[in-house]
């Protein structure tokens, strides 16, 4: 890929910078009144998450970044690594339970999630948006909460927690998002 200047720079651009993937997230163009404009970007790296302001003269450029994406399958998991396989070609790519924490709270065996690659590194694991999990644990309902908004703890098939309304048994499906882990509704199937 090639160089990105200032003039460039927009919400989810990948750039390179100290030899690292990041994305901008936010970008302001400042023009004072006197002296050179410039550019105000906050970055997130995408290897380690940590987020950065970062302030660059105008005409300033940056290496683009080369961020693939690929659909998987989720596998297996053998307790350190998390075993996923390309929809097209079958290959597999293991990857280090620590990569995924926040991720593999939804992981199903065989769902298919979106992996970017940062040449041959992964760098995110993007599950299905809504999915549809059984209930394997729930707290009883308490007698007489009836109160609007009440909710009790659950636990999924993939071992994520959330909170759910108090009709919710053990052995129901539901719906959930997975980008906020809210409970959305009784699935259908």
């Amino acid at each position: 890929m090639g160089t990105v200047d200032t003039s460039q720079f927009r919400k989810k651009l990948k750039v390179i910078i100290d030899d690292q993937p990041w994305i901008i997230v936010d970008n302001d163009f400042v023009k004072p009144g006197k002296g050179q404009a410039f550019n105000r970007v906050r970055l997130k790296n995408l290897l380690t998450g940590r987020t950065l302001d970062k302030t660059f003269k105008s005409g300033e450029s940056l290496q683009e970044a080369e961020i693939s994406s690929a659909t998987m399958q989720y596998l297996y998991n053998d307790g350190q690594n998390y075993t996923f396989m390309d929809v097209k070609n079958y290959e597999q790519v293991e990857i280090p339970k620590e990569n995924i924490e926040e991720e593999r709270k939804w992981l199903l065996e065989n769902t298919e999630c979106e992996v970017q690659f940062w040449g041959e590194r992964v760098i995110s694991v993007t599950p299905p948006i809504f999915m549809d999990l059984e209930v394997t644990y729930t707290e009883p309902v308490v007698k007489g909460d009836t109160a609007t908004n009440v909710t009790k703890k659950a636990t999924l098939e993939t071992g994520a927690e959330i909170n759910v309304p108090p009709f919710i048994d053990i052995g129901m499906k539901i719906k959930v998002d997975t980008r906020t882990g809210e409970y959305l509704q009784r699935s259908t199937n």
